[in-house]
């Protein structure tokens, strides 16, 4: 009797041990493609198609050089700051239409779980400047509204979005407040759903103490900014590294507001802050501060 009650209680351990395996596995590491990527109908040149970075909604030949590019559409110059023991790159980027501003899944595939590197989805869509995006594949809730295109239309509480309008306007909204099927009819191209909103009409939106996870940290951040109509900023900052340090939240949030931002929002951080332009890699990432290389994401949002 007690060998027979020995072995359910074995057996019963290996099926709650593989359950258990399972579940990790299928929320961190299993790859679900639910629907290929709605068509990119955004044309490109043929150097853009190969990876230059250079788009055909220029007339003419565009001006690249090292940290700038400049056609009669697209207008980046990138610069770099020093703030708070960190090392922090800008992208100033002025457009001539929001069609030049543009979101892509990893491997063309919405999913959970489905990854690429920020540089490797920059180069399939002939971006000339692009960021990793919101990680959205690393949770089962939150909107997904990519290039007027509704993918996830699930609430999550409490969640804070930035809104991408096709006039290229930003807005902030809460997911308990609006419907993903409202913002989409309201005129919504990409809706993010990390957070949290950095600025709001020029003024800081976080307190001192608050940060994603709860746990207030110095740390590699991505964020995105605009300042008037059709002018943003793309910011990226290093971390846990010796050489920087990293930003808290709020430390971000005063940054941008030093740099006249109007509206700014809080991207994926740490280990997938990632900048890329004209094909190379701008940036430091990394994860664990001991090697220098970009985590595969879900999503990037560039400029093409």
């Amino acid at each position: 009797m007690l060998r027979k009650r020995f072995l359910w209680a074995a057996v019963y351990s290996l099926l709650l041990l593989c359950f258990t395996v399972y579940a990790v596995m299928d929320t961190f590491v299993i790859a679900r493609v639910y629907r290929e990527a709605a068509p990119d109908t955004q044309t490109q040149s043929p150097s853009a198609a190969s990876g230059s970075g250079a788009a055909l909604s220029s007339s003419e030949s565009p001006i690249i050089t090292e940290d700038s590019y400049q056609d009669d559409q697209i207008s980046i110059t990138l610069m770099q700051y020093r703030a708070q023991d960190t090392t922090i790159y800008v992208a100033d980027v002025q457009l001539a239409s929001a069609d030049s501003l543009r979101t892509a899944f990893a491997q063309d595939a919405y999913g959970r779980n489905v990854t690429q590197k920020t540089s490797e989805i920059a180069q399939d869509h002939g971006a000339i400047l692009a960021v990793n995006g919101d990680y959205y594949g690393s949770r089962q809730s939150g909107y997904v509204i990519r290039n007027g295109v509704l993918y996830r239309d699930t609430a999550a509480h409490g969640q804070e979005d930035l809104v991408i309008y096709s006039d290229g306007s930003f807005g902030i909204i809460s997911e308990e407040d609006v419907t993903a099927q409202a913002l989409l009819e309201g005129g919504a191209t990409q809706v993010f759903s990390f957070g949290p909103a950095l600025l709001v009409d020029g003024a800081i939106a976080v307190t001192e103490d608050e940060e994603v996870g709860k746990a207030m940290q110095d740390n590699p951040r991505t964020a995105i900014g605009i300042l008037e109509p059709l002018h943003y900023v793309f910011v990226v900052a290093d971390g846990r590294t010796e050489e920087s340090e990293g930003l808290q939240l709020y430390q971000l949030a005063q940054f941008m507001q030093q740099l006249g931002v109007q509206t700014a929002y809080n991207l994926d951080g740490g280990g997938s802050s990632t900048m890329v332009f004209n094909g190379a890699v701008v940036n430091n990432p990394t994860t664990n501060g001991r090697s220098i290389q970009e985590r595969s994401v879900s999503d990037i949002v560039y400029i093409g």
